[in-house]
């Protein structure tokens, strides 16, 4: 079943999320299973299973990641990983380096640590950053619908999902 059918919205990317939220809750009281507690216990059933699928549909087209993610797979798109293609080589020479400090915590050296909070920081303000690009790339999309900017949309996620990946690594080892 198609999400944005079961929220009566047109397919895009961006979107208002406070008329979400406003559809959702109004779906959601239409389908509430308390309505139907007299009804046959196929048409219980049947409500129950629509509440569900409203609830999944309106975490995923929510949050702006799992929204491209499902939009991107319902048009044919591989979103799996895909290793460090996607990569700005400088951030791959950080990352040697982050990965030399984390060793060295590792081995008990704690003069790592100030080096692990700044790449933590850097991370954290390149994760900002990707979301900003995506929003514009959403837009750039909903104006112009066109498999080159699916691509890059997808190309950004999966950087974003590697920067995410790294954030949280740092995050682990500062933390203990």
């Amino acid at each position: 079943m198609d999400y944005y059918r079961v929220l009566g919205i047109d397919p895009k990317l961006q979107l208002n999320l406070n008329e979400l939220q406003q559809l959702f809750y109004g779906r959601s009281r239409e389908l509430h299973p308390d309505r139907f507690a007299r009804a046959e216990a196929s048409v219980r059933e049947a409500a129950l299973n629509e509440s569900s699928l409203l609830n999944d549909a309106y975490r995923a087209l929510k949050d702006p990641v799992q929204r491209a993610e499902y939009f991107l797979k319902n048009r044919g798109f591989d979103i799996g990983e895909q290793g460090t293609k996607d990569v700005p080589p400088q951030l791959l020479e950080e990352v040697f380096e982050l990965n030399m400090a984390l060793e060295e915590l590792k081995s008990g050296d704690d003069s790592a640590r100030p080096q692990l909070a700044t790449a933590r920081d850097q991370f954290a303000a390149l994760l900002a950053q990707s979301d900003v690009e995506l929003g514009q790339l959403f837009e750039a999309h909903d104006g112009q619908p066109g498999e080159a900017v699916l691509k890059q949309i997808r190309g950004l996620l999966n950087r974003r999902r590697y920067i995410q990946n790294l954030l949280r690594d740092v995050h682990g080892y500062l933390s203990n």
